[in-house]
C-alpha cells in the first residue's frame, strides 16, 4: 500500500512498492486501486485467500488492464481486499476483515470487490478496479453510493487476473462522480463497437421492479422520473419471461461448475479452511451435475438470443439490487437470503453478457440505493455517458 493510512481497512497491508506510471496522459492526476485478483509487478496476489497469498510469490508482470491505466497517467496506490476467492457478495472476508462502507458505515460494503468500493467511497482514491462475475461491482456500487459498471463480457482484458467463472467474469470499476466515471471509461473501455443510437428506445423492466418491496420502489421513484426526463418515457416490458427462478438456477449451476473447475483442485489439495458462506458455495459447486450444467447452458443460450434482441438499439432501466445494503449485524443466513434475492436481478447481465451501469441516484433509511441501465453488447461507453448525464441532470 502506498498510502500513509487506511481508515477504511480497504487495502491489503503489503509493503509499499512504487509502481511506475506515465507522467502525463488522459488519467494524469488520478489515483486508483486494483482488486487483489490482478497481478501487479512487485506485489503478491492473494485472491482473498491466505493460502493463495502464501503460494503467490512476488509477481514480475502487471496485468494488462492495470498497465493500461498506468500508461494513461493514473497512479496506483495499492491492492484492495476481495472476498475469499471472489466467491461472495457480502464484502466480509473471514481472513482479512471487512472494509468500511463509505456510504453507510453500519452496513456491509458488498463483495467481492469490497475493498475497491470501500477505497473509493471513503475518498482514498479516485477510482478502483473490481471484477463482476455474479454482481461484484454492481452490488458494492449500490451499497456504497458509487457509479459502477459490469462491461460487455470480454470487453476489458482479464489476463493475469485470478478467475472465478470465466464465461461470466468481467472487469469493471467504481467512481464517486460521473465525470471521472466517463473519463476512466474512455481509457478502459475504448470506443463502442455498437454505440447506442441518438434516440434509443427506452424500456423499463416491469417484472424486475415487481421483485422489490413497496418501500424500495417508492425510494427509487424520484430517480426513475429523473432518468426518464433525460432518456424519454419508457415502455414497460417483461424481461424474464422464462421466470427469474429459471434464470437464477441457470446462472448458479454454470457459475458453480466453473468455480469448482478453477478452484476445486486447489481447495482439495490444500484443504483450504474456507470462511462462512464461501465454504457452502464451493460444497454446492462440487455437487453440481453434468446434466444440470447442460440444461443451464441451453437456457442461457436461448435467453441470450431473446434478451439481446429485446435490447437491440434500446436502453433498459432496472433496479441494481433488491434494497440497500444489509446491516453488518445481520446473520450469515440473512445475508445469504439477501444474496439469493439479489441474484434474480443480477443474473440478467450475467447470462446475456450485456453491459450494465449502476448510478447512485437514490437512498433509503440513510443508505445509498442504485438504479441501473443496460444496453446492447458493445454499448458500454454510451451507457457510461448516459449515466453521467442522468446524474448531472437537475
Amino acid at each position: 500500500m502506498l498510502l500513509d493510512h487506511d481508515p477504511a481497512y480497504a487495502f491489503m497491508p503489503y509493503p509499499a512498492v512504487p509502481v511506475p506510471h506515465a507522467p502525463t496522459g488522459p488519467l494524469s492526476g488520478l489515483t486508483f486501486a486494483a482488486k487483489d485478483l490482478f497481478d501487479v509487478a512487485g506485489y503478491p496476489t492473494s485472491a482473498g485467500s491466505p493460502h493463495l497469498l502464501a503460494l503467490s510469490g512476488i509477481k514480475t508482470r502487471t496485468a494488462p488492464t492495470v498497465q493500461r491505466l498506468l500508461d494513461a497517467g493514473a497512479r496506483l496506490v495499492g491492492k484492495t481486499i476481495t472476498d475469499e476467492l471472489a466467491f461472495s457478495m457480502s464484502g466480509k472476508n473471514a481472513h482479512f476483515g471487512t472494509p468500511v462502507n463509505g456510504g453507510a458505515p453500519d452496513r456491509i460494503p458488498g463483495g467481492s470487490s469490497s475493498g475497491s468500493a470501500a477505497a473509493v467511497s471513503n475518498g482514498l482514491c479516485d477510482f478502483a478496479l473490481g471484477t463482476d462475475t455474479g454482481g461484484s461491482v454492481r452490488a458494492p456500487a449500490n451499497h456504497c453510493g458509487l457509479f459502477g459498471i459490469r462491461p460487455t463480457h470480454g470487453r476489458v482484458s482479464l489476463e493475469l487476473c485470478h478467475d472465478l467463472a470465466p464465461s461470466f467474469d468481467t472487469c469493471g470499476y467504481f467512481t464517486r462522480d460521473g465525470a471521472t466515471f466517463e473519463r476512466v471509461g474512455r481509457v478502459l473501455l475504448g470506443d463502442d463497437a455498437t454505440p447506442l443510437p441518438q434516440a434509443p428506445r427506452v424500456l423499463l423492466a416491469r417484472d424486475a421492479f415487481g421483485l422489490l418491496q413497496a418501500e424500495v420502489r417508492e425510494a427509487l421513484a424520484p430517480a426513475l422520473r429523473r432518468t426518464q426526463a433525460v432518456l424519454g418515457e419508457a415502455r414497460e416490458v417483461e424481461v424474464a419471461t422464462e421466470g427469474f427462478t429459471t434464470l437464477y438456477w441457470a446462472m448458479r449451476y454454470i457459475q458453480s461448475r466453473e468455480a469448482w473447475t478453477v478452484d476445486g483442485p486447489l481447495i482439495e489439495r490444500y484443504r483450504l479452511p474456507l470462511g462462512p458462506g464461501v465454504a457452502d458455495r464451493f460444497a454446492f459447486s462440487k455437487a453440481v451435475t453434468d446434466a444440470q450444467v447442460a440444461e443451464a447452458r441451453v437456457i442461457r443460450a436461448a435467453f441470450r438470443k431473446r434478451f439481446g434482441a429485446l435490447l437491440d438499439g434500446a436502453v433498459l432501466i432496472l433496479p441494481t439490487m433488491p434494497d440497500i445494503a444489509p446491516l453488518l449485524s445481520e446473520s450469515d443466513e440473512a445475508l445469504n437470503d439477501y444474496r439469493n434475492n439479489a441474484l434474480n436481478l443480477l443474473c440478467l447481465s450475467v447470462l446475456s453478457g450485456l453491459p450494465q451501469v449502476s448510478i447512485p441516484l437514490a437512498s433509503r433509511s440513510g443508505a445509498p440505493l442504485g438504479l441501473s441501465l443496460m444496453g446492447p453488447a458493445g454499448s458500454d461507453l454510451s451507457l457510461v455517458t448516459l449515466a453521467r448525464r442522468i446524474a448531472e441532470s437537475a
